[in-house]
């Protein structure tokens, strides 16, 4: 698949993301992958999509891969990478690297579902939010 960068965020951590063992708990990453996917959602003029009750984009799954402990103090960038847009879904990925060193922290990745709350269904991604994701491939027809 392939996946196109389409959103940076800084986030400081909070002392209160660490846990009994000294570092940043690993339920945190996923929180840190939340507000930066609220902040895209926002910087490209949607920001009712998460506020509003009728329509919005639910997470189906979520996983990560822990490659370092983060401690606190630390600023983090979130890159925020998507995938290619099917009917109502679309992959994103995240890289949760250290601002001044560059190291690698963490990867994730979670599947967003286009969800009418009220319908209690999927529905079509919006054609703002598909606007900005890469292109579907095309298939090629000189498959042998």
């Amino acid at each position: 698949m392939d996946n196109a960068l389409i959103f940076t965020c800084e986030i400081s951590v909070r002392w209160g993301d660490m846990d009994a063992v000294g570092h940043v708990n690993n339920a945190a990453y996923f929180t840190y992958m939340e507000q930066v996917r609220v902040a895209w959602l926002e910087s490209i003029g949607l920001a009712e999509a998460v506020r509003r009750p009728q329509q919005g984009p639910v997470i189906v799954s979520a996983a990560c891969e822990y490659e370092q402990p983060i401690v606190y103090p630390a600023t983090l960038w979130v890159k925020m990478y998507a995938g290619p847009a099917g009917r109502s879904s679309f992959e994103t990925r995240y890289e949760i690297l250290d601002t001044k060193t560059g190291l690698l922290y963490a990867l994730g990745k979670a599947q967003v579902v286009w969800v009418d709350h009220e319908q209690r269904r999927s529905m079509p991604i919006p054609p703002a939010i598909r606007a900005l994701l890469p292109p579907s491939p095309v298939p090629s027809a000189d498959r042998a």
